[in-house]
C-alpha cells in the first residue's frame, strides 16, 4: 500500500507499480488540505493498478519513469507470451521425469495431475499462480471426504497431492525466471505413526488360529519383518534353503512386479527354524508355482483382499485391537530387540541402512519386553552403597 510523504516541505507519492517502487515529487506544500487531496489521488492510482487500467503518464507525464516503465512492461508482456499454462508445462515436466519413476509412481502422479491439479490450475500461466491460490487449493482438498473411514483427507494424503504441484512450480520458476509462489509454504505436519506391536503370545495365538492356508504366510511375515509388497512378491527362485536365506529382490505394487523400495531394501533375510519349516511346508503347496504365496491359479496375493478377508476378521475373532498388517513388521523388530540381537544385524534384516530409525521407533518397547528398564543399574548402585556404608548406605 502506498503512502504520502514529504521532501523539502513538499508532498511526495510513494507506491509500487509492476514490482517497482515509484516515488514522485509534487509541488504541493505539506498541509492538511493538500494531504487529503494527495491521498485521494493515491487511492485512485492504486484502484487503477488493481484493475489493470493505470497509465503512469496520465498522472506523471513529465516523470523519467514513464519510458522506463514502458520498457519494463514490454519485457513482462514478452515474457508472459512465452510462459506456458500449467497444463502445458505439467505435460512437459511429466514427460521429462517419468523415465526415472517406477510404474506405480507414474500412475500416482498422473492421477494427481488429471484429477486435482490440472482442473484447478490448468488454464493459468505458471507465473500467474499465486501463493494465495495454492493455499486456497490445499484448504479445499483437506476438507474432501477421506478414505478408510476418515472424515477428511489426512495430512499425509494432502502433502502427497501437493508434492507434484510444488515440483512443477519450482521447475517452471527456474526456467522462466520468476519467483516460485511455493516459497515459504511448508508441508502439513503428519502425526507420528503409532507403533503397536503384538506380544509374542499374541503372535503365537494368531499363527495357531489363522486358517490353515495362511499359517505359513503369517509365520514368515511375523518372523521376518517383510513388507506386504515384499512377501506378496516373493518368488521361489529367491529362496535358498541351503544357506537358509530369503533374498528380497522383487516386490508387488498394485499388482505389478517391480524393484524394491530402495537399495537398502535389497537384502538377504536369515531363516530361523520356524521360517525354514514354514517355507519347507509351503514348498509342498506352491512349489510348482512362481510365487511362494499365491492363489490356486498361481497369481500373487492381493494385499487389500488378504487384509479385508483374512487379517481383520482374524483379529476380530481373537478380540485383538484392529491394527494394520504393517504392525507385523513392527512386531518383528521389537521381538528381535527384546531377544538381544545385534541392532546392526536387525537393521540389515529390516532393510534399514542405519540403526537410527531402529532405536528411534522401537527402543521404547524393549524395556517392557525384557525388563531391561534400568533396574540392573539400580541394583548395582544399591549394592555399592551397601558395601561402602556397611549396609547403611553412603556416609556423609
Amino acid at each position: 500500500m502506498g503512502s504520502i510523504n514529504t521532501r523539502n516541505g513538499r508532498l511526495l507519492f510513494d507506491f509500487r507499480y509492476l514490482g517497482i517502487r515509484c516515488r514522485e515529487q509534487t509541488k504541493l506544500v505539506d498541509s492538511s488540505a493538500n494531504r487529503k487531496r494527495a491521498k485521494q489521488i493515491l487511492e485512485h492510482i492504486e484502484a487503477e493498478i488493481t484493475l489493470g487500467t493505470f497509465e503512469y503518464a496520465t498522472y506523471f507525464p513529465k516523470s523519467k519513469k514513464v519510458e522506463k516503465l514502458k520498457e519494463h512492461n514490454l519485457k513482462i508482456n514478452q515474457t508472459n507470451a512465452e510462459v506456458p499454462t500449467f497444463e502445458a508445462f505439467s505435460k512437459t515436466w511429466y514427460g521429462e521425469c517419468e523415465v526415472t519413476w517406477k510404474t506405480s509412481h507414474k500412475r500416482s502422479v498422473k492421477g494427481t495431475l488429471d484429477k486435482y491439479l490440472v482442473p484447478e490450475f490448468g488454464s493459468l500461466p505458471v507465473n500467474q499462480i499465486t501463493k494465495a491460490a495454492i493455499l486456497a487449493f490445499r484448504a479445499k482438498i483437506s476438507k474432501l471426504p477421506g478414505r478408510t473411514g476418515n472424515k477428511t483427507w489426512s495430512a499425509e494424503h494432502v502433502n502427497h497431492t501437493m508434492t507434484p504441484l510444488r515440483q512443477i512450480l519450482n521447475e517452471a520458476a527456474d526456467r522462466y525466471g520468476f519467483t516460485t509462489p511455493y516459497r515459504g509454504i511448508k508441508a502439513l505436519k503428519v502425526p507420528k505413526t503409532e507403533v503397536e506391536p503384538f506380544t509374542i503370545d499374541q503372535v503365537r495365538k494368531i499363527i495357531s488360529t489363522v486358517r490353515p492356508d495362511f499359517k505359513n504366510y503369517y509365520t514368515v511375515r511375523f518372523y521376518t519383518g517383510m513388507r506386504s509388497s515384499e512377501i506378496h512378491g516373493l518368488q521361489w527362485q529367491y529362496i535358498d534353503f541351503e544357506r537358509r536365506q530369503i533374498m528380497i529382490r522383487k516386490t508387488i505394487v498394485r499388482g505389478e512386479i517391480t524393484t524394491t523400495k530402495n537399495d537398502g531394501s535389497l537384502r538377504e533375510i536369515e531363516m530361523s527354524q520356524p521360517i525354514y519349516s514354514a517355507l519347507k511346508e509351503q514348498k509342498n503347496n506352491t512349489g510348482n508355482k512362481i510365487f511362494v504365496f499365491c492363489s490356486k491359479e498361481g497369481m500373487p496375493l492381493d494385499n487389500n483382499n488378504v487384509t479385508k478377508r483374512v487379517w481383520y476378521p482374524l483379529l476380530k475373532h481373537l478380540e485383538l485391537k484392529k491394527r494394520r498388517p504393517y504392525q507385523s513388521r513392527h512386531t518383528t523388530a521389537t521381538l528381535w530387540l527384546a531377544a538381544g540381537e545385534n541392532p546392526e544385524w536387525i537393521a540389515r534384516q529390516m532393510g534399514h541402512t542405519t540403526t537410527e530409525m531402529l532405536f528411534r521407533v522401537y527402543s521404547r518397547f524393549v524395556p517392557n519386553l525384557t525388563r531391561r528398564d534400568g533396574s540392573a543399574f539400580e541394583r548395582l548402585l544399591n549394592s555399592e552403597m551397601n558395601n561402602t556404608g556397611n549396609g547403611k548406605g553412603y556416609q556423609k
